[in-house]
């Protein structure tokens, strides 16, 4: 077996955000690394472990790594800053960081993503991404600053403004729209399909995509995906508990799964 494929750290996103096609991946708040390999085997590109909203600690999410690792799922975590260096030791794929509002906040946070000559990030060998050890070195440093990815998110119509000057930061890799955030601070509540939120969505991600980045939202239904696919989203996340709590619901009332999975 190559020892790439037994590396902890799985560099595979960025090349799969830049490729071109429709992306989708799946949030998901629950700590059970058995869901995070369900994800995986349904066929999602990549996992965003939520840490902003999500009950793992700091051990479970490297079982959730693990489990990502395992099941062939690219795995994100959206974490708070003074969490990045830990959740990047743990093999994390990337991190996406919440209440991204100014280019100032996203470069100062691009620096801690990645090892000296790209970065600011503080180096070890012997956490998990680099194997224990097994795995360290410079080929840990350059596989770290060329295979992890750093998503702001932009949830403010200040972040919306600035969109363009996010996008264009150095270490930026791609910026997330998040919609339900950005509808309550446009005081529209959760109703992030209101007119005047919409078009804010579309403004950022236009803005992004011109600057050359990727740019992704929320993706909950093939109406969205090609609705804020025109407006210059390529890549998605549905959400894990929406998913379960709906196909839940539709048992309780008996009614048919789309598609049946053997048990």
């Amino acid at each position: 077996m190559d020892h790439l494929d037994r590396h902890p750290l799985d560099g595979r996103l960025p090349g799969i955000l830049r490729n071109g096609t429709r992306v989708r991946g799946i949030f998901t708040a629950l700590p059970s690394p058995g869901l995070i390999e369900m994800c995986g085997y349904a066929g999602f590109e990549f996992v965003i472990i939520d840490n902003e909203h999500g009950a793992a600690d700091l051990s479970t999410t490297e079982h959730l790594l693990r489990a990502a690792r395992g099941s062939r799922i690219v795995p994100l975590v959206r974490c708070l800053p003074h969490d990045i260096p830990r959740v990047l030791d743990m093999g994390a794929s990337g991190v996406m960081v919440p209440m991204c509002n100014t280019p100032e906040k996203v470069a100062a946070l691009a620096q801690q993503i990645r090892y000296p000559g790209a970065g600011q990030r503080g180096s070890a060998f012997s956490p998990r991404a680099a194997g224990y050890g097994a795995f360290g070195g410079n080929g840990h440093t350059a596989r770290s600053n060329e295979g992890i990815v750093f998503i702001p998110m932009i949830e403010t119509p200040e972040g919306v403004h600035n969109a363009s000057a996010i996008a264009a930061i150095h270490g930026v890799d791609a910026v997330f729209i998040g919609p339900n955030d950005l509808s309550h601070s446009m005081g529209q509540g959760d109703n992030w399909r209101h007119p005047d939120v919409n078009a804010a969505i579309g403004r950022a991600l236009r803005a992004v995509a011109d600057a050359g980045k990727p740019a992704g939202t929320l993706g909950l239904s093939p109406e969205d995906e090609r609705h804020f696919g025109a407006l210059g989203a390529s890549f998605f996340a549905n959400v894990a508990t929406a998913l379960i709590t709906r196909a839940l619901r539709q048992a309780a009332q008996g009614e048919p799964a789309a598609a049946p999975l053997q048990y």
